[in-house]
């Protein structure tokens, strides 16, 4: 007996020292990247510092004040130096990045590419352009780390095609920007880089999973930036911050055909989990997708117009030869548009809607047509469609991203309910969904329930397929070119949004249907928003209106936009609407 309890007290005594052995290896790793992102910092801060001392008469505010068309045309006549531009975008992302902690990393290389292009006989689109990029997104030598343990020991063999073509056409890639752990959430906060705070409220989030981006270019920090969308990830903080974002047709832009990832080699944390329920050897049926983030509209207009070139049609054969269609960008031609200012799952505060209706009377007066238009059956889209494509098994692959990582606080109520085990999880199903039915929707990922076999995987995809049809076709019947409709808004307090997961029903329908999709600043929160907010109920009242009133107070003078779609591939017609309603909108 004795013998037995010796051998019992030695395992338990092993164990504890390998998993204190383990922890300790996590805090080194996560101590050295930040040791090596603080290096590159002050690397930047020195060669900015050098040029100042070569250039002391440099404009800057001058130079950061200029729209990216201004620019661009400022550097190809040659009154502007790419030099003197990089040099005055690095000194204000480094004090950006001190309010707000957006940078992940500096890119030293931009230096070799300002070399390089001014060495290129034609100047592309972007020439002498700096720009910024987000965490995953490949950039030879450089790591792409999700805010994962896991990815900080594998450094990108290659340039992603998208950095590829942004480079030949001219662009300098400075910074790489902060996300938040997995990029599973539309905070921005990780355990290795920390949270990044709004450059306008420090008690805000930016928004996420492209929040570090949305820091930095709202603050002034970089004027152009390049985010990935899933679930709302370049729309959300692009209205949490006041920017325009466009997420396109998934498959308009692409970033494959390049080492990129972790030690596994995938793109993004959404591809590893697809890969681990058995369905990359089909198109993901939500994909992800890359877009630009910027000030104005014109500007992800040249972005998408110097994408969209036969170099990135070379790089990968996969993406349509489409050339950006500048005809559709600049037609006048009056629109019908149709409206809704809620989608019947998770309404938004008044604020939001305000700027919905405010918006439509203004299209009106502008002498487009607006037809009401209503989205069907989105309780269903958010629970039975979009959780269930990242949550097929009961949120286990997600779950084995976090292996040998600590969690970041903002991540816990969605890890936590994922570690629910999966009888549990019926059982509260059972319990619950008699007091959620219709009219009161389904709000909380515990009880999802998951796909049980790969028919019913298959079916879940068409399913999509399905409700992609019926969407569709409810828009050809009312011969919509565009529609108009809310986002959710304005900023959350930190710590808000991984405690209200399924409010971002208004970005992910988009998403599911895989549609273009971008957002537009209208107006800002006044008093008389946050007077209305004290009167919110939401649909019900329930747990989830009432946090996300609480997320959202204190928001007087944050910006408040709007989202405006259109059909798959037809992001000149989206991006052409937006620039009508940010006319407008200025106009007003």
């Amino acid at each position: 007996t004795s013998a037995a309890l010796t051998l019992l007290g030695g395992s338990v005594a092993a164990v504890v020292v390998w998993k204190w052995l383990g922890k300790k290896m996590i805090q080194k790793k996560m101590e050295e990247a930040r040791r090596t992102r603080d290096e590159g910092l002050k690397k930047m801060a020195k060669a900015v510092q050098q040029f100042r001392e070569q250039v002391p008469s440099v404009q800057t505010d001058a130079i950061l004040s200029l729209p990216l068309l201004t620019l661009t045309e400022r550097l190809r006549e040659g009154s502007l130096s790419p030099r003197t531009v990089l040099y005055t975008y690095l000194e204000k992302a480094l004090e950006v990045n001190q309010q707000t902690n957006c940078l992940r990393h500096f890119i030293p290389e931009c230096e070799e590419q300002l070399q390089e292009i001014q060495q290129q006989k034609e100047k592309g689109l972007l020439y002498g352009i700096p720009i910024s990029i987000k965490d995953h997104i490949s950039h030879k030598g450089h790591l792409a780390t999700c805010g994962l343990v896991q990815c900080l020991d594998t450094l990108m063999k290659e340039d992603s095609v998208l950095v590829r073509v942004l480079k030949k056409q001219g662009a300098i890639p400075f910074a790489m920007t902060n996300v938040p752990q997995s990029l599973f959430s539309y905070d921005c906060s990780n355990p290795i880089f920390g949270q990044t705070l709004h450059p306008f409220n420090h008690q805000k989030s930016p928004g996420g999973s492209s929040g570090g981006e949305a820091a930095l270019i709202a603050a002034g920090g970089s004027i152009l930036g390049i985010g990935s969308d899933t679930g709302g990830s370049i729309r959300l903080p692009s209205s949490f911050c006041g920017l325009c974002g466009l997420k396109p047709t998934a498959e308009r832009l692409r970033w494959v055909l390049g080492q990129c990832g972790c030690a596994e080699g995938w793109t993004t944390v959404w591809h590893i989990l697809l890969l681990n329920v058995g369905i990359c050897s089909c198109p993901t049926p939500v994909p992800c997708a890359l877009g630009p983030m910027a000030r104005d509209v014109d500007s992800l207009a040249l972005c998408m117009r110097a994408l969209l070139c036969e170099e990135m049609f070379q790089l990968d054969p996969t993406v349509p030869p489409i050339p950006f269609n500048g005809e559709v960008y600049c037609s006048s031609s009056p629109l019908r548009v149709g409206y809704y200012d809620t989608d019947g799952y998770f309404p938004l505060p008044p604020c939001m809607q305000r700027a919905v209706k405010e918006t439509r009377r203004a299209l009106q007066a502008a002498g487009h047509q607006l037809v009401p238009f209503s989205p069907p059956r989105i309780p269903y889209v958010m629970t039975e469609l979009f959780l269930k494509t990242f949550f097929a098994d009961g949120g286990h692959a997600w779950l084995d991203v976090f292996t040998g990582d600590v969690i970041d606080p903002t991540l816990k109520p969605q890890v936590n309910s994922c570690k629910i085990p999966r009888l549990v999880k019926k059982l509260l199903a059972l319990l619950l969904k008699p007091l959620v039915t219709i009219p009161l929707p389904l709000k909380d990922v515990t009880i999802i329930s998951p796909c049980r076999s790969v028919k019913e995987m298959w079916n879940h995809h068409h399913q999509i397929q399905v409700y992609r049809s019926e969407f569709i076709t409810r828009w050809k019947e009312l011969h919509l070119d565009v529609v108009l409709c809310p986002v959710l808004g304005p900023a959350f307090n930190t710590g808000y949004p991984g405690k209200l997961l399924t409010a971002i029903s208004s970005t992910m329908l988009y998403n599911v249907l895989n549609f273009p999709a971008g957002v537009v600043p209208v107006s800002t929160v006044t008093e008389a928003d946050e007077e209305e907010l004290n009167l919110y109920q939401g649909c019900c009242d329930d747990p989830w209106d009432r946090t996300l009133k609480q997320a959202v107070s204190g928001a007087v003078g944050m910006p408040v936009a709007v989202q405006c779609v259109a059909l798959p591939w037809q992001e000149e017609l989206c991006l052409r609407f937006m620039k009508e309603v940010e006319t407008l909108t200025r106009e007003k």
